[in-house]
This record gives structure tokens, C-alpha cells and sequence, in this order.
């Protein structure tokens, strides 16, 4: 038995080491790399504010069912009219967390996933709900974001697509090693600390803090880092805040980067369960106000079923508490190319679904990674006050 037991942990660990599908190696010259992060503790990257969650409570969650958690079988969302038109800067959402921007002659594509399912395997795991409708075009990119290393957000076969073109490619520190592994060259791949920028004669990108975790393998390795980003093009700001539970640096990057002509948030796949790991609706809104959004593109829903909630939940909540906030929401279809000039325009087209409201299913992180302690709700799905505790 021992023998076998052994057998199986070699097998299992050569697996992990050697099949491409989760991404590079990470040996002593990684380690000398992130020492010098302030994040790192020798080990491993850590959030300055700890997360909390409630594993066994999170995992009972998912064996229930949940109503409308994807859509019904055949539905696509119609063929429109660009919401507006803009000289200077123009976005397609692509679904779930993947963006084309483009601005005056420069093309970035952040977080893109093309693939069926986001997954080390194209046989299992979570299904797009409808195909990406855009041609991915190598030669077409001139830089590539990726904000952390998992499977819907860092896609092998998609970086293996991309790597056909000569665009550069913005990453946290140790994603790197994904990418050298799957065909980007060295001298294409700038990893960023928080904080640090990467500049052009046209584009400067700067890694901001988030909340969050990393690991191809598991969720909870952090041997590489997760981020959000600042883009300053044409003349435009834009952040996109990554994967991220609420923090008290989302106050600072406004300070330090804003204000910012659009944000484009993360506003589902939440769970109360684990609330410092993502934002949530009306979070996302309070985010947006923090850093000083003009704007506001929700993201990281309408692409897969990854939490217990309907699929149509996000873009109902956060209307509501945009609509509170009178905050100007961009609520595109997927594959919808949009100009910042009609802003506003955030009628529904998603099928009307079974949802719950934030005063029934509330997501509020932690300060510290304590439950006894949230970032405290305002009336009128107001988000939250920074730094203010409520038991």
C-alpha cells in the first residue's frame, strides 16, 4: 500500500510539474525576484488586509442549487448599434473580465480569454455561456494585461495564440513564468509590482493593490502575484480593478492615479461566504466612487457560472445602486464595441431572471480578515464607508 500510496503522489506531482496546462516552474531566480516585494514573506505574496471566508459554509453553498444560474439553453444576446461613437477611446467588453481597448491607434487586450471553458482541461470545467464573437488576431495587439494567474483570467491556449504577434505583455510579478512556458518571449513580458509603472511614448500602465489570491494549481499558492491596473492613453485614464474584495488602498490608487474617465470593475462571481475575495454590485459602485470614476463597465460576470448566484444577478444589482449613487453605467452587450460619449445608455439586454437584492444576500468584506468587522453598508445600496466597522 505504501508503495502505491507513493506511486500515486509521484504521479500526481509530475502532472503538476510537467503539463502545461498550469504554467511555468518556480525555482530560485523567481524567489530572488520577489524578495524584493514588499508583498512577499518568503514564501509566498500576502494581502496586507487578511481574507476571511467560510470554507465549510462556502462549499455546502455549491452543492445547492441556485435559480437561472446560467441562460437557457439557445439564448444570445442581439445584434446592436455601438452604444456611442468616440474619436479618442472605444472598449469591447467580451464577457466576463475580458476587454479590448482601443485608442488612437493602439490596441490592448486585458485578461482575454477565448477558450470554451476556463480550465486546465478543455473537457471539464465551466462553460462560456455564449462564443466571443471576435477573431483573435495576433498581429492586431500591441499589449496584453493580465491581472492574476487563474483560469478565467490567465488562458494557455489563448497567451499560445497570441505569442504568433509581437505584442507586450503587463503582468504581476511570477506570471511571467506562465507565459515564458507557453511561448511569449522574455523580452516581450514586463512584470509589475504594485505600484510600478510600465511606460511608451503612448501608454503608461501602473500595477495597482488588490485583494485577492493566485495559483494554477490552488487558489491559495500566491506564488505569483494579483493586481489591478491604471491605463493612461490618448489623453484618457482608465482603471481596471482585477479580482479584488474592497481594501483600503482602493482610496489611494484615486489618490495617487485618478480620476478616472472610466473604471471598469469587477461586480460578480461573489459569495457571502468568502466576501474579501471579490467586490460584489455595490461594492463595485463604491469602489468606483473611491477612486474617482466618471464612468463605470462592470465586469467579471455575464461570461461563466463560477458562484451561487443567477447569472443575470450582477447588472440588476448594480443598476440599482448605480441608479441610488447616480452613478453613469456602460452596460454593453458582449462583443458590443462602445464610445464613451453616450454614457448612460444601460438598457437591459439580458432576459429578465431570478435575482436577489443586496438587503437579501448583502456581500461585505471584512476590515482585517475578521468577520466581527465589516466595511460598513449605506442606505440605498450606498457600498461602504472606508475604514468604518460594524459588528
Amino acid at each position: 500500500m505504501a508503495a502505491i500510496a507513493a506511486i500515486s503522489i509521484s504521479s500526481v506531482a509530475f502532472a503538476l510539474n510537467f503539463h502545461p496546462a498550469f504554467g511555468g516552474s518556480f525555482g530560485p531566480k523567481h524567489g530572488e525576484r520577489m524578495s524584493r516585494s514588499d508583498s512577499w514573506n518568503g514564501s509566498k505574496f500576502v494581502n496586507p488586509q487578511p481574507i476571511w471566508q467560510d470554507t465549510f459554509g462556502g462549499l455546502s453553498r455549491q452543492l445547492g442549487s441556485v435559480a437561472d444560474a446560467s441562460p437557457a439553453t439557445g439564448y444570445r444576446p442581439s445584434a446592436s448599434a455601438p452604444i456611442g461613437q468616440s474619436s479618442d477611446l472605444a472598449i469591447t467588453w467580451l464577457g466576463h473580465s475580458s476587454l479590448i481597448i482601443e485608442a488612437r491607434a493602439v490596441r490592448i487586450l486585458i485578461d482575454p480569454v477565448w477558450s470554451d471553458r476556463v480550465s486546465p482541461f478543455s473537457w471539464i470545467g465551466p462553460r462560456r455561456y455564449f462564443p466571443v464573437g471576435k477573431e483573435l488576431r495576433p498581429t492586431d495587439v500591441d499589449l496584453v494585461l493580465i491581472s492574476h494567474d487563474h483560469y478565467d483570467h490567465l488562458d494557455r491556449g489563448t497567451i499560445e495564440r497570441l505569442a504568433q504577434g509581437n505584442a507586450a505583455f503587463v503582468v504581476p510579478l511570477g506570471v511571467g513564468t506562465h507565459l515564458g512556458r507557453w511561448g511569449i518571449p522574455g523580452g516581450r513580458i514586463r512584470e509589475l509590482d504594485w505600484w510600478e509603472s510600465f511606460r511608451t511614448d503612448r501608454i503608461r500602465i501602473t500595477a495597482t493593490p488588490a485583494r485577492h489570491g493566485a495559483g494554477r494549481v490552488s487558489p491559495f499558492a500566491n506564488k505569483t502575484l494579483w493586481a489591478g491596473f491604471a491605463i493612461e492613453v490618448a489623453g484618457r485614464k482608465i482603471w481596471y480593478s482585477g479580482d479584488t474584495g474592497y481594501h483600503d488602498d482602493i482610496a489611494e490608487i484615486g489618490r495617487r492615479l485618478g480620476p478616472f474617465d472610466v473604471t471598469m470593475i469587477e461586480a460578480g462571481q461573489y459569495d457571502r461566504t468568502w466576501p474579501d475575495w471579490h467586490l460584489g454590485p455595490e461594492q463595485a459602485v463604491a469602489a468606483h466612487e473611491a477612486v474617482g470614476g466618471e464612468r463605470l463597465l462592470p465586469v467579471h460576470w455575464g461570461g461563466f457560472t463560477l458562484a451561487h448566484h443567477g447569472w443575470t444577478e450582477p447588472a440588476e444589482r448594480i443598476l440599482a445602486a448605480a441608479r441610488c449613487r447616480q452613478v453613469r453605467l456602460l452596460l454593453p452587450m458582449p462583443g458590443e464595441r462602445i464610445g464613451l460619449g453616450d454614457a448612460g445608455k444601460s438598457g437591459r439586454w439580458w432576459p429578465k431572471a431570478v435575482w436577489r437584492d443586496a438587503s437579501t444576500d448583502p456581500i461585505r468584506s471584512t476590515l482585517d480578515g475578521d468577520d466581527a468587522k465589516r466595511y460598513s453598508s449605506l442606505p440605498c445600496g450606498k457600498g461602504v464607508r472606508p475604514r468604518s466597522a460594524e459588528s
